[in-house]
């Protein structure tokens, strides 16, 4: 069976997400049967690739919201985070265009470590209020991962995966995808938004029993062969 999730690494409900997601599948019978592919997004591509923001200046500037209204939303989310075990540093974040950071995303894909990685680059983001844009500290996060160190340089100074990273986008387009996270169960639910753990359980369980039985009998029965014969 098989997750996609589309995620940005300035989005907090990503971050909150992927904590009840996690939670919900490490409960199931069939998680090992479960592959989990993590895609692209950007909430805001316009952001610059070099300056960055501290979080209330990026809700005034960009979203017009005063800075008291902004510190308000700020602490909400912060309460939500800590429901689910994650301390957010909102002081100490910084804002900054997020399409660098998603090159070391899928080079993590081609060593298994995708939501490692994904993980990773959450914290960094919102716990230690580093800067993901920064081609030094992305190498860091890729080597601290067990990622080549060299390799990690040249794909994040290169133009090796934006194809990838825009083909995710663009994806997420076709399917009417316009925020996050967005979760799609085996390519035929989908699941949107920071959901509970047992909402993710209910829909990861529903999308397994269907994977697995896929067919739903709405017959009462009737003369039939098998390998061991035939019967009326």
């Amino acid at each position: 069976m098989k997750i996609e999730i589309w995620s940005d690494i300035m989005c907090p409900f990503c971050y909150i997400g992927k904590h009840n997601f996690e939670q919900a599948l490490e409960k199931l019978p069939f998680k090992n049967e479960v592959e989990v592919e993590w895609k692209s997004f950007q909430l805001d591509p316009s952001l610059d690739a070099v300056k960055t923001q501290n979080t209330i200046e990026y809700f005034k500037e960009k979203k017009g919201f005063p800075a008291d209204q902004a510190a308000q939303m700020i602490g909400q989310v912060a309460q939500m985070g800590k429901g689910v075990g994650i301390d957010f540093n909102f002081e100490k974040a910084l804002i900054i265009n997020t399409f660098t950071a998603h090159k070391l995303l899928h080079l993590a894909k081609k060593y298994s470590k995708s939501s490692e990685m994904e993980e990773a680059l959450f914290k960094a983001h919102f716990i230690d209020g580093k800067n993901v844009g920064d081609i030094d500290e992305l190498v860091t996060l890729a080597e601290n991962s067990g990622i080549d160190k060299e390799e990690a340089r040249q794909v994040l100074t290169s133009d090796g995966l934006n194809y990838e990273i825009s083909q995710d986008i663009q994806e997420a387009k076709n399917n009417g995808i316009s925020s996050v996270p967005f979760f799609v169960l085996n390519g035929k639910y989908a699941v949107s938004g920071a959901q509970p753990a047992e909402v993710f359980a209910d829909a990861l369980q529903q999308t397994y029993k269907e994977t697995v039985s896929p067919f739903k009998d709405l017959s009462q029965g009737g003369a039939s062969c098998d390998t061991d014969g035939c019967s009326v």
